[in-house]
């Protein structure tokens, strides 16, 4: 990792890494070389992690990355939890990006919520809104540090509940009507199926005073058994890149769609696959990912519980490899190559494709011709395998 590229740089939680406008390049004139540059080095210490709390989960969306249902009883437990906050306070992580399953469904989320504030690490954290009442909305109006994201992925109930259950629509927009006001964020996975409400969905966003959210379908955990059917059709994804281009000053993506700069105009954001550079993923049991949507053995750099989180960041060798300088591989003799990078290195690997080879949604179709042979499972279904005896609620 290149010497000096501590994430203190950029100012305390001066990076959000949903943040289309990348806050944090205001900070830019301390730095000799590109920002994508410098992350394609890794920073010592992630800028933001994603934090899977618990696999327990009071939904079955159908595309869940993590195939969440029943609580694993290896959870780290809540001194645990305390301990490795401990450890991202000293590393002067920004913030956490904390998920599941749903993570208010576990006792102590809360607790855990106000350790990690009260040690100086921002919480973002996901929910399906079921677990948000009107004492704890005004209880987050309250917080500084705490950024709440309702997860919707339809802009109709009946769009929406086709893929996160019935019922689950009225209880997201009923979260929705208590945050009024307060910058909660929207969060839609973009689905064959609702590619064509993002103005409704902004509309949404708009009446609640939230920010709109867009994310990537990425064929992780459940979602590889409804990739297929639910993946944007070509004509879609450019429909998407258009509306990005028309509005992506008002709405939030991250790195979901650095994939779509090769029709010609990168998007703002982070234009590179972060993973293992920038981010990274803690699980329920303590297992660190490179990426959030490649929950499997082949990107396991290590556990908490053996050396603890700070080990695991600096010196697996997954990690290192990541921040070996890439080889383009099967891209490298395209022109757009510079442009999309290669695509996403979870969904190459769970259609089936070479890291090295081309995005399954590459723009010009290379990906879906290349794809042939077994796709990887997920190493876990917390959906289908009976972990624990407890209710997930």
């Amino acid at each position: 990792m290149g010497a000096a590229l501590r994430p203190e740089r950029f100012g305390a939680l001066a990076y959000d890494f949903d943040t289309r406008r990348l806050s944090f390049m205001r900070r830019r004139s301390q730095a000799s070389r590109p920002l994508n540059d410098e992350f394609e080095r890794g920073l010592n210490a992630p800028i933001c992690l994603t934090w899977e709390l618990t696999y327990a989960c009071n939904l079955a969306c159908v595309h869940c990355l993590s195939s969440s249902g029943r609580r694993d009883p290896r959870e780290l437990t809540t001194a645990e939890c305390k301990a490795v906050i401990d450890e991202l306070e000293r590393m002067q992580v920004f913030y956490v990006n904390i998920g599941g399953g749903e993570p208010t469904v576990r006792r102590d989320f809360w607790e855990l919520v106000e350790y990690a504030t009260a040690h100086h690490v921002g919480v973002k954290f996901s929910t399906n809104g079921s677990r948000i009442d009107a004492a704890r909305a005004e209880w987050l109006r309250a917080s500084d540090y705490v950024d709440v994201q309702v997860s919707l992925d339809g802009a109709t109930a009946e769009v929406n509940d086709r893929v996160r259950g019935v019922g689950s629509y009225a209880t997201a927009m009923r979260a929705l009507g208590l945050l009024a006001g307060m910058g909660a964020k929207l969060s839609v996975v973009i689905t064959r199926e609702n590619a064509d409400q993002l103005d409704a969905f902004k509309a949404i966003a708009d009446e609640f005073g939230a920010t709109l959210r867009l994310t990537r379908l990425r064929p992780s955990g459940r979602g590889a058994d409804v990739w297929d059917e639910l993946h944007p059709t070509r004509q879609q994804q450019r429909a998407v890149y258009e509306w990005l281009l028309a509005h992506g000053e008002d709405v939030l993506t991250g790195d979901s769609f650095f994939h779509l700069g090769a029709y010609g105009k990168a998007l703002p954001g982070l234009n590179l696959c972060g993973a293992g550079r920038v981010v990274c993923l803690i699980d329920p049991i303590g297992d660190v990912y490179a990426c959030p949507f490649a929950i499997h053995e082949t990107f396991l750099a290590g556990n908490v519980r053996d050396a603890g989180f700070g080990t695991v960041w600096r010196d697996s060798s997954l990690f290192r490899e990541l921040r070996e300088p890439q080889a383009a591989g099967a891209c490298g003799s395209c022109s757009m190559y510079d442009a999309c990078r290669g695509g996403c290195m979870a969904a190459k690997f769970f259609t089936g494709l070479p890291l090295a080879g081309p995005d399954p949604e590459c723009v010009f179709g290379h990906g879906e011709r290349a794809r042939r042979g077994e796709r990887p499972r997920p190493s876990q279904d917390h959906s289908r395998v009976k972990l624990c005896d407890e209710s997930p609620v």
